[in-house]
């Protein structure tokens, strides 16, 4: 799976969550101000993040996440690591 179709991916679930259009979505998005995702939104994030791509994010990890290149990061190294976490 390469950098560019994961980060595509990515971007597509969170514009499904969201509600905003993919062309909004960049790396340096900020989810809470620019995309308005709450705490609600970001648990649904991550359980779409988990079930996609079979990893863990430990709860302690989700308000640290403040980007959508954040999760782009977040998720790559999870996913390089096999998920050791």
């Amino acid at each position: 799976m390469s950098a560019e179709n994961i980060e595509s991916k990515i971007i597509s679930i969170i514009s499904d969550i969201s509600g905003f259009e993919k062309e909004e979505i960049t790396p340096e998005t900020n989810l809470p101000d620019d995309l308005e995702v709450d705490s609600i939104k970001a648990i649904e994030l991550t359980v779409a993040l988990e079930k996609k791509y079979k990893i863990s994010i430990r709860d302690s990890d989700i308000p640290e996440i403040n980007t959508v290149g954040q999760i782009l990061d977040l998720t790559k190294r999870l996913l390089s690591q096999g998920n050791q976490t």
